[in-house]
């Protein structure tokens, strides 16, 4: 299907051709980027209402900065699409988040106007400073950096770090703070409710242009000077509003708030702040979803609908005759509040992901037992610890991508002091659409060193269920890791009883002849269904799940090393580090001599693509292992990684 841009718009190909439009048409060229963006994922999909929030901030700092010899640093990058259609990518746009298409976020490698590679949050305050102080560096005093962060972004602790390190740098940077009130959950924290008294505290800022505007008719001389009068500004500032002091005490001139869909305003204050050096912070008010009511009205729908009727807005959705298999994030949040249910000791945690985790359902239910602590990986980590320090059983829901974030807190807070926080780990392996950045490709590896750790992985939702009733029992001492992968498992029926699990044991499937299967996880389906497939070619393997990848199931492991000399290692992890070179670990403390084969994401970043593409294109889907037996059945096979 073509979608067509508006008459302005397909003429845009580099922001050199927005500059040489006027100022006036500056509004059509809005209208007809909104409309772009919601005809294309509406059709195609994506990320929405971020974008369209931002629209006039992305065509005005294209039309205002000389891009890219001016550097932007976009924040997560959900609100990028405006950018990227505004920089040559117009007419792929269409291909956006599809396999081997435009990335749904920015990236080096795919356009020079892409400055810094994002996905993840709060860092984009970091990097432009770096660019800035590197410029500062070669002299290069006319190049502006600035540094969008969304408001939700800003309550992480890496953009305090970074407005801190910022304020004593003399470095050119521009900080545009993106207010919409609305990050993919509501905001949580102190910070939401100083930005709401900054931007409802008209009286200072009136105020202050009012006194800036009088002191410029005033001669400057010997009885009043420049710095009387920023002292005089300051001590109005202190007197009117006690709160707008927070940013220029980290010594950021602080500019706003302003509207953030006043194209004019946007490009005269943009223009202003070039010729002002140093570190500045602009405040904007933005409408997350502008232009298209529903996704104003309901901001956490909206923020990546899937396919809708733009007219109606009738999200599209599957029709099956059959009950499907519930999402592994909705079995967690339901689990979890049968499980609370019963022990009073239970307590859920997650950084700004209650709807992605499906803890909302337990928020709603219980909400002085779960909290969103905002995008503080850090702090969830750490605050989960010191809650288990006084007996509580804490679930600390935190994306397997994200949890890289808090490394350090699971060693030094956690794992050190046996402390038995209970880490689920949503999205884990390849995450589909959203590209390498989500990807959950090396939890499996880095929690796999870390002393005092049980790492486990459920084949389906009721392993998940058990695994979670084991992990919250008294009998568990320890750091327990529970990793699943997005979407839908295998079990209509999944309200199982939940029973323990011995920790540290495996599940042996199906007896076989000749090779054996080792899975760990959500891939042991696949593994399932290559065995069914291969079993009509006279070849009958047998099938392991192992569950746990720390402890391992030793006496299964020497159970499968004395009857079969070639063994298959599955796993929806890196191959570095992770469940196959655990097996190999094994293997050679034991003495033991087989063939072995590790399927798993190879030592290699893995693109944006559904996850079906993707599993493919690695092999370890149901064809690639069902490939794999083939050739293993016929010929010797060497240790691979």
């Amino acid at each position: 299907m073509e979608i067509k841009a508006g008459v302005l718009l397909k003429e845009i190909n580099s922001p050199d051709d927005l500059k040489k439009l006027n100022r006036e048409q500056l509004h059509q060229v809005c209208d007809e980027l909104r409309q772009y963006i919601i005809d294309v994922v509406s059709v195609y999909g994506g990320h929405f209402g971020a974008s369209l929030g931002v629209v006039e901030l992305s065509v005005a700092m294209h039309y205002v900065f000389n891009t890219p010899y001016d550097q932007l640093v976009w924040d997560v990058g959900h609100q990028a699409y405006g950018h990227k259609i505004l920089t040559g990518r117009r007419d792929n746009f269409p291909t956006n988040r599809k396999y081997n298409g435009l990335s749904g976020f920015p990236k080096r490698s795919e356009s020079e106007y892409d400055t810094f590679g994002v996905g993840h949050s709060s860092t984009s305050i970091s990097a432009a400073l770096g660019m800035a102080m590197a410029s500062h560096y070669k002299g290069e005093t006319d190049r502006q950096h600035v540094a969008i962060i969304g408001d939700g972004a800003m309550t992480a602790g890496l953009a305090f770090e970074a407005m801190n390190h910022a304020g004593i740098e003399k470095s050119n940077v521009l900080i545009i703070l993106n207010d919409n009130c609305m990050s993919i959950d509501p905001n949580v924290g102190a910070l939401k409710e100083y930005l709401t008294d900054i931007t409802t505290s008209h009286t200072y800022n009136d105020l202050r242009d009012n006194v800036w505007k009088a002191l410029g008719k005033l001669p400057v001389g010997k009885n009043f000077s420049q710095g009387m009068a920023s002292k005089l500004e300051a001590s109005l500032k202190g007197m009117v509003s006690k709160s707008s002091n927070l940013f220029e005490a980290l010594k950021l001139r602080y500019f706003g708030p302003i509207d953030g869909h006043n194209i004019t305003k946007l490009v005269d204050t943009l223009r202003d702040l070039k010729d002002i050096p140093g570190p500045k912070i602009l405040h904007i008010k933005t409408v997350k979803g502008k232009g298209y009511d529903l996704a104003e009205k309901d901001q956490t729908k909206w923020h990546a609908p899937g396919l809708f009727d733009k007219v109606t807005g009738e999200i599209q959705k599957k029709k099956f005759d059959i009950p499907q298999p519930p999402k592994y994030q909705d079995v967690f949040g339901h689990t979890i509040i049968e499980l609370a249910e019963k022990n009073e000791k239970i307590f859920g945690i997650t950084p700004a992901m209650p709807s992605g985790s499906s803890l909302k359902f337990m928020m709603e239910k219980m909400p002085d037992r779960a909290f969103d602590v905002g995008i503080c990986e850090q702090h969830a980590v750490t605050v989960s610890a010191g809650m288990a320090t006084q007996g509580m059983r804490v679930f600390c829901n935190i994306y397997s991508s994200f949890m890289q974030r808090a490394y350090d807190m699971v060693i030094h807070d956690v794992a050190i002091q046996k402390l038995p926080v209970i880490f689920c780990l949503d999205r884990a392996g390849l995450v589909g659409e959203d590209g390498p950045t989500h990807h959950g490709c090396y939890d499996i590896a880095y929690m796999r060193c870390i002393p005092n750790m049980i790492i486990s992985a459920p084949m389906n939702e009721a392993e998940l269920r058990n695994l979670m009733y084991t992990a919250q029992l008294d009998s568990n001492e320890l750091p327990f890791v529970i990793r699943y992968p997005r979407g839908e498992g295998v079990m209509p029926e999944w309200r199982t009883e939940m029973q323990e699990i011995k920790i540290g044991t495996g599940r042996k499937l199906k007896d076989g002849q000749d090779i054996a299967i080792l899975s760990l996880g959500h891939v042991g389906n696949f593994a399932a269904s290559a065995i069914r497939d291969v079993k009509a070619e006279g070849l009958n393997p047998a099938h392991y799940d192992m569950r746990f990848v720390k402890p391992l199931d030793e006496e299964m492991l020497h159970e499968v090393f004395s009857k079969y000399n070639k063994v298959i290692t599955i796993e929806d992890g890196t191959v570095v580090g992770g469940f196959g070179s655990a097996i190999l670990e094994f293997m050679n403390e034991h003495g033991y001599k087989a063939d072995v084969k590790i399927m798993g994401i190879p030592d290699r970043l893995v693109e944006h693509g559904s996850p079906k593409q993707l599993y493919d294109e690695i092999g370890i889907d149901a064809n690639g292992i069902a490939s794999t037996l083939r050739a293993m059945a016929d010929i010797k096979v060497t240790v691979l990684s």
